[in-house]
């Protein structure tokens, strides 16, 4: 039998800074742009009841760790589950299961973070939000680990929700955070704007992204999500967490070449490729720029592992037994 560390959600909530996430997530990917395995999410759809069940993973060599997401959403309790699966890269033996629902915006975030740190102004101080969930408030504390903020504005479509997430976020983080009444009140005059929504339909305009702007983009991990009019994909600067995906399920990219306005080559390389120094960041001060981040299980399996160590190192989690295959098979 192998020990394996079971880890609950409520072990792993407040186990890491933000900057420890983005730490972690910067370096899974820089080991995916230089080899390391990952596949675009597997996503199916259940009819009756109605739900989902979506899997993805990545080997991070050098970390020494593989593994990803499962999970479930919807179905006849119209909620989540999240299970990680961490094993080692180099034994194939588990390392740990981890019940992944508390870390999910904080390494979605993080992701978010080092495009940021990439293909944002170095002097972006101006952050706009649309949304503000559990994955826009994510956003935010990692954002905030790698830019200097003056100010914040965030858009939600419910009143309460925006005002309480400038209440409850500027007092955590000591930050100017302004509720507004439009998405287009947010955006006007940003250096940095984030849709972290589940709108089917563009929540920003073109017209309304000034030269320099940097996005990201979250709600993009269907064909049907677009958070992004297509204009806005032709104009800027497109990079994906992973570009095999951009054609598969990123929405807005999808539009665009619907729309005829972009080819493939249109992608200028995925964060893997900026992070590993195989394709530029920024190149201009005018340069309008995307980050289009649907999840992958890069940051997945970094964070997962980052909190593993962290874990041990606490004496957290319940250690659980797997039969290795060749005993569960020979009963020896």
């Amino acid at each position: 039998m192998t020990e394996t560390l079971f880890l609950q959600s409520n072990e792993l909530a407040g186990l890491a800074t933000p900057s420890e996430y983005v730490d972690a997530v910067r370096e899974g990917y820089r080991q995916y742009g230089e080899g390391g395995a990952a596949e675009p999410r597997t996503k199916l759809i259940n009819r009756d009841p109605p739900g989902m069940f979506t899997t993805y993973a990545a080997i991070l060599p050098e970390t020494g760790a593989m593994g990803g997401y499962m999970y479930s959403a919807g179905f006849g309790e119209h909620d989540a589950w999240f299970m990680t699966p961490l094993f080692d890269a180099e034994s194939g033996e588990p390392l740990a299961l981890l019940d992944g629902a508390s870390m999910n915006p904080y390494k979605t975030g993080a992701a978010g973070a080092v495009g940021v740190d990439f293909l944002a102004r170095e002097d972006a101080s101006v952050l706009a939000i649309i949304g503000s969930g559990a994955q826009a408030r994510g956003q935010l504390k990692a954002i905030e680990t790698v830019r200097e903020l003056d100010s914040v504005r965030v858009f939600s479509p419910t009143r309460e929700n925006r005002i309480a997430f400038a209440e409850e976020l500027g007092d955590e983080l000591g930050l100017s955070i302004e509720p507004v009444e439009s998405s287009a009140d947010a955006v006007t005059g940003a250096d940095i704007i984030v849709t972290a929504t589940n709108a089917s339909s563009p929540v920003i305009s073109a017209g309304d992204i000034e030269p320099g702007t940097h996005i990201t983009a979250m709600g993009q991990y269907n064909p049907a999500k677009n958070e992004l009019d297509p204009e806005t994909i032709a104009n800027a600067t497109y990079v994906p967490d992973i570009a095999d995906r951009a054609t598969k399920d990123a929405g807005s990219f999808i539009a665009a070449l619907e729309h005829g306005l972009i080819t493939e080559e249109h992608i200028h390389g995925d964060l893997g490729d900026l992070v590993a120094g195989t394709a530029p960041g920024r190149q201009s001060k005018d340069e309008i720029t995307i980050f289009d981040s649907g999840g992958t299980g890069i940051e997945t399996v970094a964070a997962a592992h980052m909190l593993y160590t962290k874990a041990v190192d606490a004496d957290l989690g319940t250690p659980i037994s797997f039969a290795p295959a060749s005993e569960a098979l020979t009963g020896r």
